[in-house]
């Protein structure tokens, strides 16, 4: 007995000693997560407006939100520090497996993955020129062919590597555009114009030697788009995080083929001297897009849309006695965003308001609501909306929210019905 309480006295001291040499077993540490504070709410204390977000996965508005499992994973993630090089490589096997393609590598967004496989194409087994592009492109091949109708504000991400971009409309020009300077080819996944389809523009590149990367960043769901295009031929696909899959807003995923999927790591952060140094990601980043790929392929697209179809089917009808009210459900005939959307059209001249007013109403309101950018605009995006339509993006509200936008849109219409 004595022996017992002289030890369970030596095994205290010790322990307090540890404690305060900021060395704590497991049983301190599990006392500091039962006190850990639950966490400040920054966006009060900062005068940050939050919103009900019933227009969609827009970076401007914080794209969307982490499931629970992804935001659990990320927390956890953040307890500790580990080998970034060992977790990006695990995360990338990891995530090839499940997305059915040779090699994957996280990426700061979709556009630092546009950059980074950029960097991989011009850099491809050349260790000197990762470190002069792009202010030094001499003697490398740089320049990117793109339809006409594919070039837009993000292929920027492509420029900050020193590219230089051949445009091509017709079949012809593409079968001409190829020079011993042509270093790619991009593909906008969803473009709405544009002569030269997916499987020509790969069969083209192909026969020249030239890899194809697509930019697809919004274009999930359906789920299966995460494998259908590197299956497709496209040598190197990216994809946002933080968009349909709900994974970190500054998280991405550039896929594809593994010899320049492991020149675009080379050309990233933490590497110094390199295109993508500021490009960082962090452990939290990387394992919450690895929890979120996790997240995304337990979801089926059938149940996904059904979900989405129901939210609409309940503002819809809250806004049944509003004049003139017509209420249907689209999705969007292009590639990114393809998910069901509201679309509310109604009679000006019955209901006092447009569209567009509407929209600054429920911005200005409490809690404040954004609706689909499309709103009160001629068709677009893949919407058949007009100045008489408001367009509800229902795939990013939160549950019970859809009834918040509901009855917020039933008491500006209804008090312009009754002006």
């Amino acid at each position: 007995m004595e022996r017992n309480r002289t030890r369970r006295f030596f095994l205290g001291r010790a322990n307090a000693a540890l404690a305060g040499l900021g060395l704590a077993g497991s049983r301190l540490q599990a006392a500091d997560t039962r006190h850990a504070p639950a966490g400040e709410d920054y966006y009060e204390k900062l005068g940050v407006t939050k919103i009900i977000n019933a227009a969609g996965t827009y970076t401007a508005l914080t794209a969307s939100i982490m499931p629970p499992s992804v935001q659990a994973a990320v927390a956890r993630a953040a307890k500790h520090p580990v080998r970034l090089h060992e977790l990006q490589t695990a995360a990338g096997e990891y995530l090839a497996r499940q997305l059915k393609c040779e090699a994957a590598l996280v990426t700061a967004g979709a556009a630092s993955a546009l950059t980074l496989a950029t960097a991989a194409a011009i850099t491809l087994g050349n260790r000197t020129a990762m470190h002069n592009i792009p202010t030094d492109v001499t003697g490398l091949k740089n320049e990117v062919i793109a339809q006409k109708s594919h070039r837009y504000e993000y292929d920027h991400a492509i420029r900050n590597c020193g590219a230089k971009f051949v445009e091509v409309v017709t079949l012809a020009d593409y079968e001409a555009a190829f020079t011993e300077r042509t270093v790619m080819t991009n593909f906008f996944n969803a473009a709405e114009e544009g002569q030269i389809g997916r499987e020509d523009w790969i069969r083209v590149a192909h026969r020249h030697g030239v890899p194809c990367l697509n930019d697809a960043a919004a274009d999930v769901p359906p789920i299966s788009n995460l494998w259908n295009y590197t299956k497709m031929g496209f040598d190197l696909v990216a994809f946002s995080g933080g968009k349909g899959m709900r994974g970190p807003q500054n998280a991405g995923l550039l896929l594809g083929r593994k010899d320049l999927i492991a020149a675009a790591a080379q050309n990233n952060s933490p590497n110094s001297d390199t295109v993508g140094r500021g490009m960082k990601v962090s452990k939290e980043q990387i394992v919450g897009m690895v929890a979120a790929v996790d997240w995304f392929l337990s979801q089926t697209d059938a149940g996904m849309e059904g979900e989405f179809r129901r939210r609409a089917d309940r503002i819809a009808a809250q806004l049944k006695t509003i004049p003139t009210l017509e209420a249907r459900v689209v999705i969007p005939n292009v590639a990114a965003n393809a998910v069901p959307h509201l679309l509310l059209r109604y009679d000006t001249q019955r209901v006092k308001i447009r569209p567009v007013e509407v929209m600054t109403e429920l911005r200005k309101g409490t809690p404040s609501i954004e609706l689909n950018p499309q709103t009160g605009k001629k068709a677009g995006a893949g919407l058949p909306s007009d100045e008489n339509t408001i367009v509800v993006g229902v795939w990013m509200l939160e549950p019970g929210e859809e009834l918040i936008v509901a009855r917020r849109l039933k008491e500006i219409l209804g008090k312009a019905a009754s002006a």
